[in-house]
């Protein structure tokens, strides 16, 4: 493994509070100089006793259980330095130190809804989580969801159904774990299909304790969260604070007053969240975030145009050179991301983020994961 990855391994099986780690990566640029300042700089950074004791001693058979795991090409560390961590996540009060990814870690960085609910819905709940997020999915938005029973496994099938549609779970366990262990089969294909995170070690079994802390990783990815049905004891609603807390949109579907699922997303409208009857309603109060994230990612794409504002009388600028093969395979007529592949010869990941910054641009269109030139 390399000298940079096992290092920030160690940091992340110290174990306890995050934001001591996190000052000592940033007064110490890399997780290989944060362990080589060695115990004294620790202390500073506010590291305590135990933390340093297991940076000294490392729990060698976990140690070698995650390098195994982080083997696979599919399974990737992202740490608090790397600047391909997703940018929403750093914004939050309490951002994890690292993510351990299952599938594509460039998908953090898509824009992305949080659809969430009860582990139990109604059928119109569930029937109501798997239309929105359906439509999130073909309109090339992220679905983000915890892979909970319910209206979380609604919303990452709906997805799934879609062709090139993402989805994202985050999870309190492992990244390895399905729980409930019956969802062993949808964190598989959500993994082929999307990415699987989770701020703790493979092998980490579930615990009450990691779920509301799981929901800050959940809310603070997304540029809103949805919630479709809940009671006012809910977690979901746990997420919605946490999205609202952190500058996120939050919306709720309104239910039957004699539906006890429907007073927790009754509760949030009173408290000031948006009353959605359909997906686009969400799309269209995500466009100025959606447009902020664009902005991160041109940050992180090689040679990437500045963006203009594009109003009403305001011409595009030259299209970058670099996005110059994508513009020549697209057409008039929708095409699918299979043909943009063959066509340009770039990979899915790759397309996605220039087809994102491009229909963000005015210059692109895209409809039911399909993509066009905007005339």
């Amino acid at each position: 493994m390399h000298e940079e990855a096992l290092a920030l391994l160690k940091l992340v099986l110290a174990g306890g509070a995050v934001a001591p780690r996190r000052g000592l990566l940033d007064a110490h640029d890399t997780p290989a100089r944060s362990l080589a300042a060695g115990a004294p700089a620790w202390r500073a950074a506010g590291l305590t006793e135990a933390q340093i004791q297991r940076l000294r001693q490392p729990d060698n058979e976990l140690l070698q259980r995650t390098c195994q795991w982080l083997g696979p090409a599919r399974h990737h560390l992202l740490g608090w330095h790397d600047p391909d961590y997703p940018p929403l996540l750093r914004r939050i009060s309490s951002p994890p130190l690292a993510l351990f990814v299952d599938g594509d870690p460039s998908l953090l960085w898509r824009a992305g809804v949080a659809v969430v609910g009860s582990r139990s819905p109604t059928a119109g709940g569930r029937d109501n989580a798997y239309s929105f997020a359906k439509t999130f999915a073909a309109s090339g938005t992220a679905v983000i969801s915890g892979m909970a029973a319910g209206i979380d496994a609604a919303a990452h099938e709906a997805a799934l159904a879609v062709p090139q549609g993402v989805t994202v779970a985050v999870l309190g366990t492992g990244p390895d774990l399905a729980y409930p262990p019956h969802h062993a089969g949808l964190r598989e294909r959500i993994a082929a299909q999307g990415a699987v995170v989770s701020e703790h070690p493979p092998g980490t079994q579930a615990k009450p304790a990691h779920f509301p802390s799981r929901n800050r990783i959940l809310a603070g990815l997304a540029l809103g969260t949805l919630v479709v049905e809940a009671t006012e004891r809910s977690g979901a609603l746990i997420t919605a604070r946490q999205a609202g807390d952190n500058g996120r949109e939050v919306f709720a579907v309104p239910g039957s007053i004699h539906n006890p699922l429907a007073r927790g997303c009754h509760r949030l409208i009173r408290e000031g969240a948006g009353l959605v009857e359909n997906a686009q309603e969400v799309l269209d109060a995500l466009v100025p975030m959606a447009s902020e994230l664009a902005d991160f990612l041109r940050g992180r794409l090689a040679g990437s145009l500045a963006r203009p504002h594009i109003g009403a009388d305001t011409a595009l600028a030259p299209l970058n050179p670099d996005y110059q093969p994508l513009w020549l395979a697209l057409g008039h007529d929708p095409t699918g991301m299979d043909l943009l592949v063959e066509r340009t010869g770039l990979t899915a990941a790759e397309l996605s983020s220039m087809l994102l910054v491009m229909e963000l641009d005015g210059r692109v269109a895209v409809e039911h994961g399909r993509y066009s030139r905007k005339t």
